[in-house]
C-alpha cells in the first residue's frame, strides 16, 4: 500500500512540474501583450475621401497622398485574439477592430469595418502598422498606408 501511495505521489509531482514546464514554454514563446493605446502617425495613398482622409476628392480622382495620426486603443486581449477601436485626429470614430495574432507572435492580421490590417510587432512597444481599404465600404475610398506606431506610456 505505501509503495502504491508512494507512487501515487510521484505521479501527481510529475504532473505538476509537466504542467509548470508547459506554462514556463508557453511564456517563453511570448504571446504579446498589446493592451493599452497606440499612436503613430504617416502618409497614406486616398483615391477619395472617409472620415480619416476628409476632402472633396471621389474615388475617380486621382490619388492623394494624405498624412494621418492614428490611434488604437486596446481594450482587451484572450490569448492571440485582440480587439479594440480606432480613431485619428480627423475623426473620433471609435471604430471597432479585431486582429489575430500569428504563431510567431510577431504578425498580426485583422480587420475593421471597412479595411484590413498587417502589422509586424517590432518591439514590445513598437509595431508597423499597414492598414487597406478597398472601395466597397460606404465612402468607396481606396487607401493603403503602411508607418510605425508606438505604445503610449502611462
Amino acid at each position: 500500500m505505501r509503495r502504491l501511495i508512494g507512487r501515487l505521489v510521484l505521479a501527481v509531482l510529475m504532473a505538476s512540474a509537466a504542467a509548470v514546464i508547459v506554462h514556463v514554454v508557453h511564456a517563453q514563446n511570448g504571446i504579446p501583450d498589446l493592451k493599452g493605446t497606440w499612436t503613430g502617425k504617416g502618409n497614406a495613398i486616398v483615391f477619395g475621401n472617409n472620415a480619416h482622409h476628409p476632402g472633396s476628392q471621389t474615388s475617380t480622382d486621382p490619388p492623394r497622398v494624405h498624412e494621418i495620426e492614428a490611434k488604437y486603443v486596446i481594450d482587451g486581449q484572450d490569448g492571440h485574439l485582440v480587439w479594440g477601436r480606432s480613431s485619428s485626429a480627423a475623426a473620433n470614430t471609435q471604430e471597432p477592430l479585431a486582429w489575430a495574432i500569428a504563431g510567431d507572435n510577431k504578425t498580426i492580421y485583422g480587420a475593421d469595418a471597412d479595411g484590413y490590417y498587417h502589422i509586424a510587432l517590432i518591439t514590445p512597444d513598437r509595431m508597423e502598422k499597414c492598414y487597406m481599404q478597398n472601395g466597397n465600404g460606404p465612402s468607396h475610398a481606396v487607401v493603403a498606408a503602411c508607418f510605425m506606431m508606438d505604445r503610449v506610456k502611462p
